[in-house]
């Protein structure tokens, strides 16, 4: 049986037990349950766009950093 993937994850060894070394980012995305159009995403100190998930490979130990837009604020006031 095949091992499951293990990452550091925004500091913290995380394990995929769905994945196998090496997986393609945009799998490694799905199986944290992630939605696409809110993150953004760095591997191994280096930012993937998002075109290019499909491409970059994640392998073992390797070092994920992810962050999510969060909505919200204060209106602007309307003078005049």
């Amino acid at each position: 049986m095949p091992a499951a993937l293990t990452i550091q994850l925004n500091g913290q060894q995380r394990t995929l037990t769905e994945l196998t070394s090496p997986a393609n980012l945009a799998s490694v995305i799905t199986a944290l349950g992630l939605k696409a159009d809110r993150i953004a995403v760095e591997h191994n100190h280096e930012i993937i766009s998002r075109t290019a998930w499909p491409q970059a490979q994640v392998a073992e130990g390797d070092h994920l950093e992810i962050v999510h837009f969060v909505g919200g604020g204060v209106p602007l006031a309307v003078t005049g």
